[in-house]
């Protein structure tokens, strides 16, 4: 195990969190849920794909509701904090290479702080 930083913390666990939200509201829901856009077959394929593609060093989680409801399936990856939506398994590929394997940014799929209506 390796020495915590000079500012004290420990090593990290893991490079990057991703979150996925699973959270299911009742249906008819004026917000919806990402559970309801079918976030947990996008989550259990990202998880999938990621160990195929040998991401070793990102931990991908289900999350309660990340009050971004509207916009969802809603996905967070950490400590960046860049935020996505995503739609299908296509939109999860390019997620898992763009970011966590090349290290850039999907920017169709990004939602900006503030936003509450999907993109056009």
């Amino acid at each position: 195990m390796q020495d915590a930083s000079p500012g004290g913390d420990p090593p990290l666990h893991y490079r990057c969190h991703v979150f996925v939200c699973t959270n299911e509201r009742p249906a008819g829901h004026p917000r919806g849920s990402c559970k309801a856009r079918g976030s947990e077959p996008l989550r259990n394929y990202m998880k999938v794909r990621a160990k195929e593609l040998g991401i070793a060093d990102t931990r991908i989680n289900g999350a309660g509701c990340l009050d971004r409801c509207e916009l969802g399936p809603t996905i967070v990856v950490y400590p960046e904090g860049v935020w996505y939506t995503a739609r299908s398994n296509a939109d999860i590929d390019e997620i898992l290479q763009t970011h966590l394997v090349e290290g850039g940014r999907v920017r169709r799929l990004m939602l900006l702080p503030g936003q509450t209506e999907p993109a056009a």
